[in-house]
């Protein structure tokens, strides 16, 4: 598979130029992810509905534009790393 590779015109020095920092951007990314997906609130309303706690309409807003932001992010750093990491699985399995 290597010759087929190199064939391509690729030689051993731009295929590790291209999977190192794929694999370090994909390590930041899945940092990042998981670090967003632990800021995010759950869905369910937990034990403040047993006690009758309610939000005001200005603490409902506020969390769900952080709320949509957070996903944002979740969404962009997990094409992201999907990305660099098909392309590292790609260049390392046809090595």
């Amino acid at each position: 598979m290597l010759r087929s590779l190199l064939s391509w015109g690729m030689s051993w020095d731009v295929m590790v130029a291209i999977c190192i920092p794929a694999l370090i951007i994909s390590v930041i990314c899945a940092i990042f992810l998981i670090i967003v997906v632990m800021l995010q609130q759950s869905n369910s309303s937990g034990i403040g509905a047993l006690g009758g706690q309610q939000e005001t309409f200005y603490g409902k807003n506020k969390g769900k534009t952080l709320e949509s932001k957070l996903r944002k992010l979740t969404v962009i750093a997990v094409v992201v790393m999907s990305i660099f990491m098909i392309l590292f699985s790609i260049i390392v399995f046809n090595a």
